[in-house]
């Protein structure tokens, strides 16, 4: 489970063994937020696809804001790690 991104304390991962669609999963503190990261063509914005455990509104919303900033780089090593 490759961690592509850290910062202010949130961890983002892409599992190597996942499932479409492509998304990753973001840690904080006890819980786990899961976005689907979208498309490339046309570019669509990252959504929430999961919450789990605890983990307040703000930082679901910083979490997706992370995604969004990251958006491209992330669905490249989605394609990189999945062979797409």
């Amino acid at each position: 489970m490759p961690t592509i991104i850290r910062q202010d304390g949130f961890r983002v991962v892409i599992y190597l063994n996942d499932h479409t669609p492509s998304h990753v999963h973001v840690y904080k503190g006890g819980g786990e937020v899961r976005i689907n990261l979208g498309i490339v063509e046309p570019l669509t914005s990252p959504s929430l696809m999961t919450v789990i455990g605890e983990i307040s509104n703000r930082d679901i919303a910083k979490a997706l804001s992370l995604v969004e900033k990251h958006q491209i780089e992330l669905l490249s090593k989605w394609s990189e790690i999945h062979d797409e």
